[in-house]
């Protein structure tokens, strides 16, 4: 029986760190270890399938742009048209992984196998939990189960959908939560012919007592086409930033009510959305909503398809 050939790209991050002798290991640097030094401490991958592994990144995820996305998704892109690739295997930094998995699956064509994977510990660590991921990531991009899934993501031996997944805690190996089965992950795929050159900035603003409206004109003021706010339980925008908000949409910027608690934020919810002209994020945590809005902005939709669209990503 022919093995599946599995691509791996590597963009730095925990899993391929190595603790920092400045502070007697107190902290660590991401990205040091090239993937085949990864690669060479799983010795069983060769037996799940081959393999080609390319270093597309080195860096902390936390340092992740836009443009690193787009580097990201070219090299995936290239990978998934190649015929002799099977499935791709990303391996990223933690803190940013979901927003980087749920940017490749609304960009990148559906079908083929994509996993994201990474580590809570650095690669030196004496119960490093990289091997494990990058070992369930392969055999995971290796089976037909995960054909037309989407993307998805696997950490500490769990699998997750990319639309669902998110980081929910800052330290131990089950740092990753999900309120869906990856069973019932959906291919989107919706941007998957889209190819900008760059993106457009969307800014996420919180909301907290007493968050001040100056923060609206500086991010429109430098530059920002979109703004997701990242509100108070269901999206409920404070009283005193609706002039700003208004200023903002009569230049043209998109503005998206999501909320910094569990969603969904329901369109015409305890708002005059249509009225002011906001859009709703349903149930898309702010980072996603910041992800969907700067593609569909990088798609040039107008104001009527975001309203539509928007709240079904």
């Amino acid at each position: 029986m022919t093995r599946p050939h599995i691509r791996i790209l590597a963009t730095g991050g925990t899993i391929a760190g190595e603790a920092d002798p400045a502070c007697n290991g107190a902290r660590y640097r991401a990205g040091v270890r090239p993937v085949t030094a990864l690669l060479a401490a799983v010795p069983g991958l060769g037996e799940i399938a081959s393999l080609d592994a390319q270093q597309i990144l080195a860096i902390d995820s936390k340092d992740m742009t836009p443009d690193g996305w787009l580097h990201i998704l070219s090299a995936a892109r290239q990978a998934l048209a190649d015929p002799s690739v099977d499935g791709l295997v990303i391996l990223h930094g933690t803190d940013t992984l979901e927003e980087s998995a749920y940017f490749l699956h609304l960009t990148l064509p559906t079908g083929k196998p994509v996993v994201l994977t990474g580590a809570m510990r650095p690669a030196d660590h004496p119960e490093a939990d990289g091997p494990a991921n990058l070992l369930a990531a392969v055999r995971l991009a290796a089976s037909p189960d995960a054909t037309d899934k989407g993307v998805l993501v696997v950490m500490n031996g769990t699998p997750y959908g990319a639309r669902h997944v998110r980081k929910a805690r800052t330290r131990g190996l089950d740092a990753f939560e999900s309120d869906q089965s990856w069973t019932a992950a959906v291919p989107d795929g919706r941007f998957a012919r889209l190819t900008p050159s760059t993106l457009p900035r969307v800014d996420i603003l919180p909301g907290y007592a007493g968050a001040p409206a100056m923060l609206i004109n500086a991010s429109v003021a430098d530059g920002a086409r979109g703004l997701v706010l990242a509100l108070t339980g269901h999206g409920s925008v404070p009283t005193d930033w609706e002039p700003a908000l208004q200023r903002a949409r009569e230049q043209g910027v998109a503005l998206l009510r999501a909320s910094r608690c569990a969603g969904p934020v329901i369109r015409n919810g305890n708002a005059d959305d249509d009225g002011a002209g906001w859009l709703t994020a349903n149930d898309l945590p702010p980072p996603k909503a910041r992800v969907a809005l700067m593609l569909a902005l990088a798609a040039g939709w107008d104001a009527s398809t975001l309203q539509h669209q928007l709240p079904g990503f």
